[in-house]
C-alpha cells in the first residue's frame, strides 16, 4: 500500500510543489507551499479520526492533504481540476491501488470553493482542513503597505484554532483578528464561500460547524 510517507518522499511529487509556490509567489498569492499543506494535511486526518474513521481512510486524506495544491504548477486558474488529474496519473505510477486514487482525485478535484463540494468522507474533510488555514504566516509579500485586501486580511489573523470536539461532534474554527488590520466584515467579504462551503463539509459528516472571531459565536 502507498503510504503518507511514500508521498512526503516522492521527488516529483515534492518538485511540483516547490514549482506551485513559484509560481503563486510571480503572481502575488498566498503560501500554498509546505507549511500549508501539511497543515491541511494533519487537520484532514484529524477529523476522520476523531469520528472514528479507520487508519486507511485517515490515511487518504493525509495524502489528499498534502497533494491537494499540485495544481497551481499549471496555472492557479482552475487548479483543483488539473491537480486531481495530475495526482491520479502520479499515484497510478506509484502502484497505487485504483479505488484509492479515485477517492483522493475527487478530494483534490473539489476542494476549491468555486467549483467543488464535498462528495465524500475524505473530501469533506479536506475542505474543513484547507479553509481553515487563515493566518499571518501565510502572506508572502513583505511590504505591508502594498496588501491587497487578501493580504490584509490574512495578516490580520494572528491565531487560527481548528478544533475537533468528538464528544460534541462539532469543528470550531477560532480565529483572532486585528481588528486595527482590518475590520471583520473584510473577512466575510473574502471569505464567505469557503465559510459555506465548510458549514456543508460539516453537514456531509454530520458534525457542526461554528465559527468563532475574537470571541464571538459568528456561525
Amino acid at each position: 500500500m502507498i503510504t503518507f510517507s511514500d508521498i512526503k518522499n516522492n521527488s516529483e511529487i515534492n518538485n511540483l510543489i516547490l514549482n506551485s509556490q513559484k509560481q503563486l509567489d510571480a503572481l502575488g498569492y498566498t503560501e500554498h507551499s509546505v507549511r500549508h499543506i501539511s497543515l491541511v494535511s494533519e487537520r484532514a486526518a484529524e477529523v476522520l479520526e476523531k469520528l472514528g474513521y479507520d487508519q486507511h481512510r485517515i490515511e487518504l486524506a493525509k495524502i489528499a492533504g498534502y497533494m491537494h495544491d499540485i495544481g497551481n504548477v499549471v496555472n492557479r486558474i482552475d487548479h483543483a481540476h488539473s491537480g486531481a488529474i495530475l495526482a491520479y496519473q502520479i499515484l497510478k505510477d506509484m502502484g497505487m491501488d485504483i479505488n484509492d486514487r479515485t477517492e483522493i482525485m475527487m478530494a483534490i478535484g473539489n476542494h476549491d470553493e468555486a467549483t467543488g463540494t464535498a462528495v465524500s468522507d475524505i473530501s469533506a474533510a479536506l475542505i474543513l482542513a484547507d479553509k481553515s488555514d487563515v493566518h499571518r504566516d501565510r502572506v508572502v509579500n513583505t511590504n505591508i503597505s502594498s496588501f491587497d485586501k487578501h493580504d490584509k486580511v490574512n495578516y490580520a489573523v494572528t491565531n487560527a484554532d481548528f478544533i475537533m470536539n468528538k464528544e460534541q461532534r462539532k469543528v470550531t474554527l477560532s480565529l483572532t483578528i486585528d481588528t486595527d488590520i482590518c475590520p471583520v466584515l473584510d473577512y466575510f467579504e473574502i471569505f464567505m464561500d469557503r465559510t459555506m462551503m465548510s458549514k456543508y463539509a460539516a453537514k456531509y459528516l454530520n458534525i457542526w460547524y461554528e465559527l468563532l472571531i475574537n470571541g464571538t459565536k459568528l456561525l
